[in-house]
C-alpha cells in the first residue's frame, strides 16, 4: 500500500525540543530551562488580557493595529512596517520562506538558535553552519561562508544558547559585507535585557537599509510566553513579502491587549532587568568560585547563562543532579553541547537555590 511521501529535506528536520516543567518522575519543580521572567508578567498587561474574555467568538484584527502602532509610538518606527506573528519564531520561518529556496544556503552561527536550522531546511534550502569564536559570533566566519547561493543570514543578539553579544560596530561590519541581495535577520528576543549603552545599531539598520530585518518577541523580558506574540522591523518590501505568507489571524484579541499594555509598562520592564542584571551577575561569580573544578560561566547579556563543564562532575550528571534537587535547567547535546547546561536566571530564591545545589554536586564530585 501506497502512502504520501514527505520531502527529504523535511525528514532532515532535527524536531525543535522546547525546555522541560517536569522532572523524569513527574515532579514539578523550579523551571529555569526555557528563559521565561521570573517575576511574571506585567500586571496592566494581565488586566488587558482578562477583558478580552468577552471577545471569545471574535476573530482577532487581523491586521494586528494596535500592536503595530504601540510599537511604532515606543520606538519610533513606521507602523506600516512592522510585522507581527506568533511568537517572533513564525517571523524567522517567514524569513526563510519568502527569501530562501531549494538549492539556496542559509547561513547561522555555530550554537546559534535551532529554529535557524529547522526554517532553512522547512523550505528546502541548504543550512550553513559558521565556525564561532570561544562560543561567540564570528563576523569573519561568516563572511567567509557567503557564496552565490547565500539568501539569508540568521544572527542572534545576544545569541541563544550562549548569550554572547556582538557589538553595533561588529553588526555593522557584518552589514557591509554582505551582498544587497541576501536578507540580513538580527534575532533581538533578548535586547530588552541590554544595557542602554549596548545597543547593536539593529533596529537602525532595518530602518535605513533595503536587506535587514529585526525579530522581537514578548516572550522573554515582558513575560506574554504564552500568548506567543512576536514583532520585527524592515523596509516596506520585505514586510509586504512576509504578509503575503503569514498566518492570517496569528496573534489573538487577548494577546494583543495584552502586548500594547505590555509595552506600555516601562517600570515592569526596568523592574525585570535590573533583577536579572543583578542576579546574572552574581551567579557568573559563583560559577567563577568553582573554576577550580572545570566549570565556566560564559559571559552573558541574556537572561541565562551557559555553563560548561570540564572537571570531573559533567555536565550530564550535573544536569541531573539539579533535577534531583529540584532544578529544570536545559542541557543541549542536540545543539553540540554536550559539556553545557543553559540556566535562566530565576528569582533570588531560585538562583541562590540552584547555585547551592551545584556547588553540592562539585563537592561530590571531588
Amino acid at each position: 500500500m501506497t502512502a504520501p511521501i514527505p520531502k527529504p529535506w523535511i525528514m532532515a528536520i532535527a524536531p525543535y525540543i522546547p525546555g522541560r516543567s517536569t522532572t523524569d518522575d513527574g515532579r514539578k519543580v523550579a523551571k529555569l530551562s526555557s528563559n521565561e521572567n521570573p517575576l511574571g508578567t506585567s500586571p496592566k498587561a494581565r488586566e488587558a488580557f482578562a477583558a478580552a474574555k468577552m471577545s471569545l467568538e471574535r476573530y482577532p484584527d487581523a491586521s494586528g493595529a494596535i500592536v503595530r502602532e504601540a510599537l511604532a509610538d515606543k520606538h519610533g518606527l513606521d507602523p506600516q512596517r512592522v510585522i507581527y506573528g506568533n511568537g517572533s519564531d513564525e517571523i524567522l520561518h517567514l524569513a526563510a520562506g519568502a527569501f530562501a529556496g531549494p538549492g539556496d544556503e542559509v547561513i547561522y552561527v555555530h550554537y546559534g538558535f535551532s529554529v535557524y536550522e529547522i526554517a532553512a531546511r522547512r523550505v528546502g534550502a541548504v543550512p550553513v553552519i559558521a565556525p564561532d569564536k570561544d562560543y561567540a559570533t564570528d563576523v569573519d566566519a561568516i563572511l567567509a561562508c557567503l557564496t552565490d547561493k547565500t539568501r539569508v543570514v540568521y544572527i542572534a543578539n545576544p545569541n541563544n544558547p550562549t548569550g554572547t553579544y556582538s557589538s553595533a560596530s561588529e553588526i555593522a561590519r557584518l552589514h557591509a559585507g554582505l551582498p544587497g541581495d541576501v536578507l540580513l535577520v538580527i534575532d533581538q528576543a533578548y535586547a530588552e535585557y541590554l544595557e542602554p549603552e549596548d545597543e547593536d545599531g539593529g533596529m537602525a539598520l532595518a530602518t535605513t537599509a533595503s536587506n535587514v530585518l529585526v525579530t522581537r518577541t514578548f516572550s522573554k523580558i515582558h513575560g506574554l510566553a504564552a500568548e506567543r506574540i512576536g514583532w520585527g522591523y524592515a523596509s516596506s518590501a520585505i514586510v509586504e513579502a512576509l504578509h503575503r505568507i503569514r498566518l492570517p489571524f496569528n496573534i489573538t484579541i487577548a494577546g494583543q491587549n495584552a502586548a500594547v499594555a505590555a509595552v506600555g509598562d516601562a517600570d515592569f520592564v526596568e523592574h525585570t532587568r535590573s533583577h536579572n542584571a543583578k542576579w546574572r551577575g552574581w551567579f557568573a561569580q559563583q560559577i567563577a568560585a568553582m573554576g577550580n573544578a572545570g566549570l565556566r560561566a560564559v559571559p552573558s547579556k541574556a537572561n541565562f547563562i551557559l555553563v560548561l563543564f570540564a572537571g570531573a562532575l559533567t555536565a550530564e550528571v550535573a544536569y541531573k543532579g539539579l533535577m534531583d534537587a529540584g532544578y529544570i535547567v536545559r542541557w543541549l547535546p542536540g545543539q553540540g553541547l554536550p559539556h553545557g547546561l543553559r540556566i535562566t536566571i530565576g528569582t533570588e530564591e531560585e538562583t541562590r537555590g540552584v547555585a547551592a545545589a551545584l556547588r553540592a554536586l562539585v563537592d561530590k564530585s571531588a
